[in-house]
């Protein structure tokens, strides 16, 4: 970053909220499902009632130990629940139950890969807290309504060390993040629905000095398109006023997607100014060796590690794997069908393309879906032994995804058995010839990749059934007299 000769480097420190998905509240039993009308999963505990007792939610613990080891943390076998005191109009108890002094884990980090270069990032911490409710603006009144619904919704909080030093390593590093929490089923880590949120503390600084330099929150960025937004303006914001001889203000600042600009929210806290104390109502949790052991035998294989395995296993590109193991349904389903068919190439390519297209269009995991990896199988295996073309299997293909119908059963019905025989095939491929003149003197003239436009046209005089290879060794025998 330059500008007067002066060159410029940013800090950024990211704090993540990942929303559990368990089924019940932090601290008492109202349900956490997404969706339902205001102010209906609401009781005496999470609505902070004079005189209610929280209990704390075992399942919630469990998943915070799951993001600990996985993500290589100490595990802190006593930690304290502690109340931060601040008002909000969504956060009923005037207070939100969270972790400060003690967390349930410390230290770890988070690799992330730009262009093929890796980085480690490491954690500060992780702890647990509660969710507050959620404000809803009424945009033609001057009004505000609240909704206490996922107030007292179970939380992680993931804060990094100031190590992240641009907005694409931050896009980085919370794809990573959001990956490593979907695979551990602990967030379905949809950032539209506020599950998985972001606030960043950004510096900039004068390139090489160790000094930090004055930290801006930035706040209300629901998806990595505005977290790279935000931190770009804010950075650039930032330097225009050291090179002008301005000082940047400690504060907090939302994020306006219409403008894609910064503006201040509010004056900064330190962690003073929420006068921490140990919630009196909640005794210290206490960790046995036992169930840290049980947790760490169930974790699933991590991203990484799986992308390395297919790139050796299967012989697939970086970017095949990439794709393929973005979502751990789409990677199991994957092995599934190499199962079956031992054609790891073949299985990728129409799943990056085929089914990759139909799942994105109804928005679905494929475990979703009357697709089975036994009809994917055999599918590729019915254009393998020269049954039907690939043509013909993205033509049925609709079919076998929306109703599960097995390939073989739509083939036969349809009478879509590929034809090989050449002398059928001979007399097609003659009268494509003959009705494109022009296009076989440009073959003969040395344009031989035009043969493709000729086997297009027999195979859309034959219906997609003749098979490719027969028609190519046809034509070339017959171009080439």
């Amino acid at each position: 970053m330059r500008g007067n000769q002066m060159e410029f480097e940013a800090v950024i420190g990211l704090e993540v909220h990942a929303q559990l998905t368990t089924q019940t509240k932090m601290f008492c039993s109202c349900s956490t499902k997404f969706g339902n009308p205001p102010n209906t999963q609401v009781c005496p505990v999470c609505m902070g009632l004079p005189g209610v007792l929280p209990v704390i939610n075992k399942k919630a613990v469990e998943y915070a130990l799951r993001l600990a080891l996985a993500l290589g943390c100490k595990i802190n076998f006593v930690s304290v629940m502690a109340r931060k005191n601040y008002f909000y109009p969504d956060l009923p108890k005037g207070y939100q139950i969270s972790q400060y002094e003690l967390p349930i884990a410390e230290g770890g980090a988070v690799e992330i890969e730009i262009n093929g270069q890796k980085k480690k990032i490491n954690l500060v911490r992780i702890h647990m807290e509660e969710d507050a409710g959620k404000l809803i603006h009424d945009e033609k009144q001057p009004y505000s309504y609240v909704d206490f619904n996922r107030a007292g919704v179970p939380l992680l909080e993931i804060v990094s060390k100031p190590e992240i030093s641009s907005p694409e390593e931050a896009v980085a590093y919370l794809k990573t993040l959001r990956r490593i929490v979907r695979y551990l089923g602990i967030c379905d880590g949809n950032m539209e629905e506020g599950s998985l949120r972001c606030d960043a503390n950004v510096s900039v600084r004068p390139k090489g000095s160790t000094k930090f330099g004055t930290k801006v929150e930035l706040k209300n960025m629901n998806s990595f398109k505005h977290v790279e937004r935000a931190l770009s303006y804010e950075i650039k914001r930032q330097i225009g006023l050291l090179l002008e001889g301005k000082e940047i203000i400690q504060e907090t600042r939302l994020y306006d997607e219409a403008t894609q600009t910064t503006h201040p929210m509010r004056g900064k806290e330190e962690a003073h100014d929420y006068c921490y104390f140990p919630d009196p109502d909640l005794i210290e949790i206490q960790l046995e060796e036992e169930l840290i052991e049980n947790v760490k035998t169930e974790l699933p294989e991590l991203p990484h590690v799986k992308k390395q395995r297919f790139l050796q296993t299967y012989g697939l590109t970086p970017y095949e794997v990439d794709i393929l193991i973005e979502e751990k349904s789409l990677a199991d389903f994957f092995e599934e069908t190499v199962k079956l068919y031992n054609n790891p190439k073949a299985i990728s390519n129409f799943m990056l393309t085929e089914v990759l297209r139909y799942l994105n269009r109804d928005g679905k995991d494929i475990y979703e879906t009357n697709l089975t990896s036994q009809n994917l199988a055999q599918l590729l295996q019915l254009v393998e032994k020269g049954l039907i073309s690939m043509t013909i299997a993205k033509q049925v293909f609709p079919e076998v995804y929306e109703k599960g119908i097995e390939p073989k059963k739509i083939i036969e019905e349809r009478g879509l058995i590929q034809e090989s025989s050449e002398d059928k095939l001979k007399s097609v491929c003659e009268e494509v010839l003959k009705e494109n003149p022009k296009e076989v003197e440009k073959y003969k003239a040395g344009k031989k990749g035009i043969i493709g436009f000729f086997v297009g046209q027999v195979l859309k005089k034959t219906q997609g059934k003749a098979n490719p290879k027969i028609v190519n060794k046809i034509l070339t025998e017959l171009l080439e007299k």
